[in-house]
């Protein structure tokens, strides 16, 4: 029997779920054929689909042809719509669907609106994930996994956030912080023979610097260098300054130009030893050791800088503005539709009852409606008609189901990444252009796993586990969220859903930027069935202890594959020290014309509240610059 085989690859459920989804996936892009509005049939539901999501096939090759050059002019339209909105917004993410809900506030409930997004599903990087099994639907996320940030919400994003019905004060009422604890299972790493000479599942993994340490790498297959490194480090270092030489500002300074990964090395004592287990640790914005300032380290609570005084550095504190939906950030954008297509999702719902309430997709993108989303459909073209500074029109051209098609706006909100708007508005001006060419994103992968019970996690006595140098590198149980009726698994017989994450880069000397792009060719790349063949061999060996057999036990899959991911946030090792005006993402966002950006990359931060905050300002903008029409 092959490998395959044994792991369950041929099993007809994920197989089936994945090959139906492709088939979905491919009808779904000829809905357009001859029509200006996508006629969606009635059990369209792209939550329920398995495989590869995220960026799925027929989502991004338009794009990749744009930015090859095919759209270099405005297209022949093969159908001109002939249809005309106050505001056309390109992308229907949380910025997206933020812009068009601000643009109707400011101007007027009754102004038309069209959204169009080159995906199957809107949101965004807030993508759900739905699995039923005998007559029940477990919820996963596939993106964007909660409503938090580092800094304070603004007021407009928090105003939002309530007028949406979410009540973040309410969090501890719907997560069980004690389920998993009460059941005893508690972090683990699996430290594979890939990177560590055999494979071994280790338990109770602390928390934090200090105690506990010794005791599990006593346990871990390391050498006795690497063991001593690690002990010390994590456990021996509290009192030492490594730095004592140093004023405080020097310090400050000097771990600011420096990578945690070299701090460690020159000044912690650590030894190449102990890195491949070091590798492990990530940062904010998919940082690694190599790649991640030592300072923003030091501040992140990573160990070795205890003894060095920075307690006195002020810190930028976490805010407690926290809430996670079973399906991630989605509830958010199900609520923003339910308020501009209330077809879509009848009833005025709240952060509740919108968590099982199904959404109509087929009302998405009716004419009757002052606000329409439409689905499949990839803008390549957004120019003025007529001089930008004196024009009363905007024109775009999409192509959806392999034709090209044609709209007119007053105005235009680009809420699509920073990289490709260069290619769709030749016309902007030349500075305005390179600042958007340096943008760069963060790749990454959200695998949800769904199995038939988590017996093996309780036998083994783990919730959570790292896996430095495995394909995903972190494996753990679904968050135990229960709201407005939907009830997460509370036994270990149920069904649930397992959440795996792997953050693709090129660890090593390589600039951070450089690394990034690697990631997201890897990701563009990779067949599902490699990731899936990845995915059972690494559930095999890493719960084997515990019985956990992937061929009886995976019952659907799904990779939310996203190469060009969320947004980059400079940093003091990889981008220069420049004032805040003079930042690409500041440059870039600039209006022009008719047409005003708003997204996550504008304000150089992959978090819910920059994405609004992006949106109220673009439309600002448009609002305040001169009269829209």
């Amino acid at each position: 029997m092959s490998r395959e085989s044994e792991l369950g690859c041929d099993r007809a459920i994920t197989r089936r779920d994945f090959l139906n989804g492709i088939a979905v996936g491919a009808s779904l892009l000829g809905v357009s054929r001859g029509a200006a509005a996508a006629s969606l049939p009635a059990d369209y539901y792209p939550p329920a689909l398995t495989g590869l999501r995220g960026s799925h096939a027929g989502s991004f090759e338009v794009a990749h042809r744009l930015r090859d050059g095919v759209y270099e002019s405005f297209p022949r339209l093969d159908v001109d719509t002939r249809e005309e909105y106050d505001l056309v917004v390109v992308g229907g993410g949380i910025s997206g669907l933020a812009a068009a809900h601000f643009f109707r506030k400011m101007m007027g409930a009754d102004k038309r609106v069209l959204i169009l997004d080159n995906h199957d599903d809107f949101g965004g990087h807030a993508k759900r994930n739905e699995f039923t099994y005998q007559g029940r639907t477990f919820i996963g996320y596939g993106g964007t996994m909660s409503i938090e940030t580092p800094f304070p919400y603004s007021y407009v994003s928090r105003a939002l956030v309530e007028e949406l019905g979410i009540r973040v004060d309410r969090y501890p009422e719907f997560f069980d912080r004690e389920l998993y604890r009460k059941l005893g299972l508690r972090s683990a790493m699996f430290f594979s023979r890939e990177s560590f000479g055999e494979d071994r599942l280790v338990t109770d993994m602390p928390s934090r610097e200090g105690d506990g340490w010794r005791t599990f790498f006593a346990e871990a297959p390391l050498s006795e260098k690497a063991r001593a490194d690690l002990v010390r480090l994590y456990d021996g270092m509290r009192k030492e300054d490594q730095l004592h030489a140093l004023a405080f500002a020097e310090k400050e300074d000097l771990l600011a130009r420096m990578s945690y990964q070299d701090y460690l090395l020159k000044h912690a004592g650590v030894t190449e030893d102990a890195l491949p287990f070091l590798r492990h640790m990530s940062f904010r914005n998919n940082k690694y050791i190599d790649t991640c300032p030592a300072l923003e380290a030091a501040r992140s609570g990573a160990p070795g800088f205890a003894g060095l005084g920075l307690e006195e550095t002020p810190r930028l504190e976490w805010d407690d503005y926290h809430f996670h939906f079973p399906d991630g950030n989605a509830t958010l954008t199900r609520l923003l539709v339910n308020r501009l297509i209330p077809k879509a999702l009848p009833g005025n719902h709240d952060m509740e009852s919108v968590v099982r309430a199904r959404l109509l997709y087929p009302h998405l993108d009716e004419a009757d409606c002052p606000v329409r989303l439409r689905l499949n459909s990839t803008v390549v073209r957004v120019e003025h008609e007529g001089r930008p500074e004196k024009a009363d029109w905007v024109r775009l051209a999409y192509v959806s189901g392999g034709r090209v098609f044609g709209v007119r706006a007053r105005n235009a909100v680009l809420a699509c990444y920073n990289s490709i708007i260069r290619f769709l508005m030749p016309e902007l001006p030349e500075k305005q252009k390179k600042a958007l060419a340096e943008s760069a994103k963060v790749p990454l992968l959200y695998t949800n796993v769904f199995i038939r019970n988590w017996k093996a996690f309780e036998k083994l006595g783990v919730s959570r586990v790292s896996c430095p140098g495995m394909y995903h590198s972190s494996v753990s149980l679904d968050q135990p969220v229960s709201i407005g009726g939907y009830e997460c698994p509370k036994t270990p017989e149920e069904p649930i859903v397992l959440h795996l994450s792997r953050s693709p880069a090129a660890p090593g000397t390589l600039p951070r930027r450089v690394q990034l792009r690697a990631g997201m060719q890897e990701l563009l790349t990779t067949p599902f069935e490699t990731m899936e063949l990845s995915i059972r061999d690494q559930l095999a060996r890493m719960l084997s202890g515990g019985g956990f057999d992937p061929a009886e036990d995976i019952l659907g899959i799904t990779v939310n594959r996203w190469p060009h991911g969320y947004s980059y946030t400079p940093d003091t090792l990889s981008d220069p020290d420049v004032p805040e005006a003079e930042r690409p993402h500041v440059i870039g966002r600039q209006l022009f014309g008719r047409v005003a950006i708003a997204n996550s990359d504008a304000g150089a931060a992959a978090f819910t509240n920059t994405a609004i905050d992006e949106a109220h300002r673009a439309v600002s903008e448009l609002a305040r610059t001169r009269e829209p029409y």
